[in-house]
């Protein structure tokens, strides 16, 4: 059968579109399963590989139960030591911007003991994360959690019971410092025979002295906000003679703990500070109010720019709030009336702690309003309530304590 131009026609104009149509139909389907591919990226990043093993410590990369505990070490039997720490008067410099031993030597760590303080110690590791220091990045937790959390599962599973809200995100945001920040999770046991009762002697900051896989280790004492850890970096660089430096803040409001604290660890110093600690009781502001305090001139350019929110109120009138918080370095958040900055007080509360003049004033309001901001960010969680007395905020039953005496340690 013969064709007519006009049907020959059609079947070229026909075949055009099919291919154009199904080329278009290709192209289409090829953007889509990019876009679908980059969103499924976004929403869940995939793990980054695990860090270099801490020799005993044994960091989880991934699952805070799946760790190994590492005991603070046993205290020895004899008494009479006595911590020796230089005078502010040692030869101490700074040097090279890269540590002697290399970044893998050197860690910004954080110790836990209250799961109120988590949330604090994931925003510290979120921030280096974000601005990409080189140094190590570990995480120090009672190995207890894991136990309860994993005992606590059991009985949901079982319906005979429901798993504790501040455990359940203790947990889960442990998760998170291991697989979006890179932070080694090492669950940790108390010191034996020292204040199983009490938090702080059960886990003392003496203990950080023990890893000895690191030559320096930087800390914050909770709680706080980094803002630019570049400069604190430089820190590491210092030649220390002493086992812990403190670096007070420049606005310091007399708080005995200090914002910083920089710890060269060593078996030999560990030892002796335990078995330093009084027989009954430790109070971990008396242990930290004799560590040697660093002179100005180790880090003349970091020292200065660690900020306390107590010390604003001595600020006067040539205080410019814009420069202050555009050149610090790590605000800690400590006023004499408020429990924590995780804490909702009440507005009575608030306006009291405020510092009378305007730009100490709108410098402290902001740094708390930024705190506020960052905890919903990288937690998602925001501030705890506090229980008022006749609408006065009181310290005697926040979550912190509570939880304290529903947490005994196991020794």
């Amino acid at each position: 059968m013969l064709l007519t131009s006009g049907q020959i026609s059609m079947t070229i104009s026909s075949c055009i579109v099919f291919i154009f149509t199904s080329l278009l139909f290709l192209s289409g389907y090829v953007l889509q399963q990019q876009t679908v591919r980059s969103l499924q990226a976004a929403i869940r990043p995939p793990p980054p590989p695990p860090p270099a093993p801490i020799s005993t410590l044994s960091p989880s990369p991934t699952s805070p139960s799946s760790a190994v505990a590492k005991p603070f070490g046993n205290p020895p039997g004899s008494r009479g030591h006595t911590l020796h720490y230089a005078s502010s008067s040692s030869s101490l410099s700074l040097n090279s911007s890269t540590p002697a031993g290399g970044w893998a030597r050197v860690a910004y760590v954080q110790l836990l003991r209250r799961h109120i303080h988590v949330c604090n110690a994931v925003m510290v590791f979120a921030e280096l994360a974000r601005q990409k220091s080189p140094a190590r990045r570990v995480l120090l937790y009672p190995s207890v959690w894991d136990r309860r959390f994993a005992q606590q599962e059991q009985e949901e599973e079982q319906q005979q019971g429901e798993m504790g809200p501040a455990m359940e995100t203790s947990m889960r945001l442990l998760r998170v410092a291991a697989r979006r920040f890179d932070v080694a999770l090492v669950p940790i046991s108390p010191v034996l025979g020292r204040g199983e009762d009490v938090l702080d002697a059960a886990y003392p900051v003496a203990g950080l002295l023990s890893l000895t896989n690191f030559d320096q280790l930087i800390y914050f004492p909770p709680s706080g906000l980094l803002l630019d850890p570049s400069r604190l970096d430089a820190l590491f660089d210092v030649q220390m003679n002493s086992s812990m430096l403190a670096f007070p803040g420049t606005t310091d409001g007399g708080s005995v703990i200090p914002p910083v604290l920089l710890v060269r660890p060593s078996m030999k110093a560990y030892h002796e500070s335990i078995s330093s600690f009084p027989a009954a009781t430790y109070l971990e502001e008396d242990y930290l109010g004799n560590v040697s305090k660093a002179p100005p001139h180790i880090a003349p350019d970091t020292s200065r720019l660690i900020i306390e929110t107590s010390g604003l109120h001595l600020q006067k009138e040539a205080f410019n709030s814009t420069t202050f918080l555009a050149g610090a370095t790590y605000v800690r958040l400590s006023d004499p009336e408020i429990p924590g900055p995780e804490y909702d007080i009440s507005r009575e509360v608030f306006l009291r702690s405020r510092p009378t003049e305007p730009e100490p004033r709108k410098a402290w309001e902001e740094l708390y309003e930024l705190y506020r901001m960052r905890r919903m960010d990288v937690c998602g969680l925001d501030l705890e309530p506090v229980m008022r007395d006749n609408g006065h905020d009181t310290e005697l039953k926040t979550r912190a304590e509570a939880e304290s005496a529903e947490n005994p340690i196991d020794s």
